[in-house]
């Protein structure tokens, strides 16, 4: 039996469910639709590429022996990864890039933090610095090679270069860049110079650290792919340049979509692991 007391709250219940949901059920599509429009219009422009790279071959735009139409190029695309090829070297490109980009880091981040943090070493180091800095590392791949062979280490040495000099420049610039003020208070709550640097100087300069990590992200694959044009055996840079050799263009296109489409993951990764580690900071752009 149900209390009189109980009654008057279970009808009002009763009355008030069916109208929350009926209210809650246009919300899924409304979501679903809104989900389907921001996903639109950040693909609308790789879509807008896709149908012109489709439509201006088969439109003698332009010569299909030179840029076949997308769907051509996808089907080559498939081919090499169920042959295995695609593999191979997407798997040899990616282990010397993401060596030289991990040795980089191990090495740059530490050295800029000196650099920015201690004057006497900066004004030391300069000078070597706007010398090398300079200098591009494609230019220094004969150098390489004579001096480290046409094997791996020559290859990983070169991206090593190649990804220092962003994440170098980019941790002094970061660590320079700290706002006086931050500094000032934190000293003024007697901070030591250990602690100052770990509370202070280091989460202020991660931003423009990583701004660096990513440019270095992308500078391994373009590097890698010029020097494995030259003296090896597997590799996406090997396999366009095998295919523009035996006139494979489907599959040069391939390889050159793959390079892409790494670089474009290991840009969101390295953006997701900006945001772990720098959640102190607010997002203030306009949607």
């Amino acid at each position: 039996m149900v209390d009189i007391a109980e009654r008057p709250r279970l009808a009002a219940t009763a009355a008030t469910t069916p109208m929350a949901a009926t209210d809650a059920a246009p919300r899924l599509p409304r979501r679903l639709f809104g989900l389907g429009g921001r996903v639109l219009h950040r693909t609308a422009a790789l879509l807008t590429l896709a149908l012109v790279w489709e439509a201006a071959p088969r439109l003698g735009v332009v010569d299909r022996v030179f840029l076949p139409p997308l769907s051509e190029v996808l089907v080559g695309w498939t081919a090499l990864l169920r042959s295995g090829q695609l593999a191979e070297h997407v798997g040899a490109s990616l282990t010397r890039s993401l060596t030289g980009l991990g040795l980089a880091v191990l090495t740059a981040i530490p050295l800029g933090l000196l650099i920015g943090w201690y004057r006497p070493l900066a004004e030391l180091l300069s000078p070597l610095l706007e010398v090398f800095r300079n200098t591009a590392a494609l230019a220094l791949l004969p150098v390489f090679v004579l001096i480290l062979g046409l094997g791996e280490t020559s290859k990983i040495a070169l991206v090593l270069y190649a990804c220092s000099w962003p994440i170098l420049l980019n941790t002094i610039a970061g660590v320079k860049g700290v706002d006086p003020l931050l500094i000032r208070s934190a000293r003024s709550m007697g901070l030591n110079h250990l602690r100052l640097f770990q509370k202070v100087i280091l989460p202020a300069a991660v931003p423009t650290i990583f701004t660096g990590v990513r440019l270095a992200g992308a500078y391994s694959i373009l590097v890698l792919v010029a020097a494995e044009m030259v003296g090896a055996k597997a590799g996406l840079g090997y396999l366009i340049n095998y295919a523009q050799y035996n006139f494979a263009i489907p599959d040069m296109y391939a390889g050159i979509i793959t390079i892409s489409a790494i670089g474009l993951v290991v840009n969101q990764l390295l953006v997701a692991v900006e945001r772990r580690f720098s959640t102190w900071r607010v997002d203030v752009s306009a949607s």
